[in-house]
């Protein structure tokens, strides 16, 4: 039997950790997504977020930034019915925006990939934490990609969000010591 994070117990969270969940991702359509994604899951289980993640991409235009930057009001209200997401008004409207500010930093850094990675020198920083429970909330540099975010006028960005954020797109390899994934 293959050896994972203490966190990855259920078929679903498995199938994330063995297959997405701190591998290096470049492509700004998928950061875009954890980006949503991650501020999607403040207050929440990541397990509830991906239970809902199929009703994430078909409402947000499979994380296409440029359409989801013109959502207009209309859009706020039915997503707001719409029960393959997490029906959160401030969490909606912070996608949207989030939107049109991640596409302001592709027209100034050319991509947002660029913009993020820069934060960590453009390497995955490699720890090496043994248990779940060595891992940290936040880090340094997870409170300076928050702060110069808000800065640009994103919001659901702090610093924990912004370090799941990190752990998920594989600018930190927080998979334990133990782990099969932790190589990789």
């Amino acid at each position: 039997m293959k050896k994972r994070c203490e966190w990855a117990k259920d078929e679903l969270n498995i199938t994330y950790h063995d297959k997405e969940w701190g591998r290096p991702q470049h492509n700004d359509q998928k950061l875009f997504e954890f980006l949503i994604l991650e501020g999607a899951q403040a207050g929440l289980s990541w397990i509830t977020i991906l239970k809902h993640r199929a009703g994430y991409r078909k409402v947000f235009s499979d994380f296409d930034a440029l359409k989801v930057s013109k959502y207009t009001q209309k859009h706020v209200e039915k997503l707001l019915k719409d029960k393959s997401i997490i029906r959160n008004k401030l969490k909606i409207t912070s996608a949207i925006n989030n939107a049109k500010q991640f596409l302001k930093i592709q027209e100034e850094f050319g991509s947002f990939d660029y913009y993020i990675w820069g934060f960590v020198d453009h390497k995955s920083i490699q720890n090496k934490f043994k248990k779940l429970s060595d891992l940290p909330a936040t880090t340094e540099i997870s409170e300076k990609l928050s702060q110069d975010l808000k800065k640009r006028g994103f919001n659901f960005v702090g610093p924990t969000i912004c370090y799941a954020l990190m752990q998920a797109v594989g600018m930190v390899n927080d998979h334990t010591v133990n782990c099969f994934r932790y190589q990789k």
